[in-house]
């Protein structure tokens, strides 16, 4: 390390040999710098203007430089025939190499700020593609349902979507795409934008992700894909039928007790075309609660690389009895934030609570 950002200088080195750079900016210590031919000088800027130096200068490998007192430098050397010449012409290539190195930096910071503005354009499209976040529903007598989605990023990959097909039957659903950032959210949104109309074309939930799977295989040169698991909720009767793509198992609440639900054999959508689904049925009766999530929510790791799991998931639920859900909404991304001791995830993560309200009369069953 020959100078540092902020120290007092009186020395100009010049390069013998080896490899010696400058790196401008508050990042100076990362990435690649400004290399100084061999023959060049350093360090007369400050030496120069007595001002403390603005850059870092460090050789990148072994290398020899001559250091010369600034005295030594003025008093000896300056009256020497071209050194004079020769230094100006030193400056003035590495005045105008750093003003180049400047107005890429401006347009790059120009270039970031519009990429952010963006980002944030695309989060509010894709909030206005999901329902609102937090209860849905609310005023319905037959259910309750809540939705939360923290991206790991400005935008997710991750999704949820709940609408009635009919006054008696409910659609619900929650999906996650392969990675996360704006190639997930794009994928996302398609996905979303033909699972509507899908869904409501479609008697049975295997038939609705036989559909979505052929049609997101279509040029899908990226090779995203997409776990999902969907299903019907007939409200006259609590019977819940359901079917899976490559999606973790919901949990079911039921008499104090919590378990995942059987799910039925599927394979990831958008890669292989054809591929067969199954649906099976669960009676939700008064009271009970189905709690569906993606990975995101259970992979979440503490600083010991610990994930959340399913357990901190039934530890949510447990003693939850008939709380409403936007308070259990909130429990779980309390208890998240606490165990990776961070306001960002690593992984876009999303939860969906569905609960038969005890009044409505249905006998539970499976």
């Amino acid at each position: 390390m020959l100078l540092s950002p902020g120290q007092t200088n009186e020395d100009i080195f010049i390069i013998l040999a080896g490899t010696v750079s400058v790196h401008l900016g508050a990042d100076g210590y990362r990435g690649k710098g400004m290399a100084i031919p061999i023959g060049q000088c350093i360090g007369e800027f400050s030496a120069i203007d007595g001002q403390p130096t603005s850059a870092l200068v460090r050789a990148e490998d072994e290398a020899t430089v001559l250091r010369i007192p600034q005295q030594v430098f003025w008093a000896e050397m300056v009256s020497l025939p071209g050194v004079a010449r020769n230094m100006m012409i030193s400056l003035v290539e590495r005045t105008r190499l750093t003003n180049q190195l400047t107005l890429e930096a401006q347009r790059e910071a120009l270039e970031l700020a519009q990429l952010r503005k963006e980002l944030d354009l695309a989060r509010d499209l894709q909030r206005t593609m999901l329902p609102a976040q937090g209860c849905l529903f609310p005023d319905h007598p037959a259910l309750e349902l809540a939705c939360l989605m923290e991206p790991a990023t400005t935008v997710a990959g991750d999704f949820f979507d709940a609408f009635f097909v009919d006054p008696d039957r409910l659609f619900v659903c929650i999906g996650d795409v392969s990675g996360h950032g704006l190639g997930a959210a794009l994928f996302m949104a398609r996905t979303v934008g033909l699972l509507r109309g899908v869904a409501n074309t479609e008697a049975t939930p295997d038939a609705v992700l036989r559909r979505l799977n052929d049609s997101l295989s279509e040029g899908n040169e990226a090779a995203l894909f997409v776990t999902m698991v969907c299903g019907f909720l007939e409200l006259s009767t609590g019977l819940f039928t359901y079917s899976n793509g490559g999606h973790c198992p919901p949990l079911l609440q039921r008499d104090g007790e919590i378990r995942p639900i059987p799910m039925p054999r599927g394979a990831l959508l958008g890669v292989f075309p054809g591929r067969p689904y199954q649906s099976l049925t669960l009676t939700l009766g008064p009271g009970d609660l189905l709690m569906v999530y993606t990975d995101g929510v259970t992979e979440a790791e503490n600083i010991a690389g610990e994930p959340f799991g399913v357990q901190g998931c039934q530890r949510l639920l447990d003693g939850a009895g008939q709380a409403p859900l936007d308070a259990l909404i909130d429990g779980l991304r309390q208890s998240l934030r606490g165990f990776t001791s961070s306001n960002h995830l690593e992984d876009d993560a999303t939860l969906l609570l569905l609960r038969r309200r005890p009044d409505t009369g249905v006998r539970g069953g499976s």
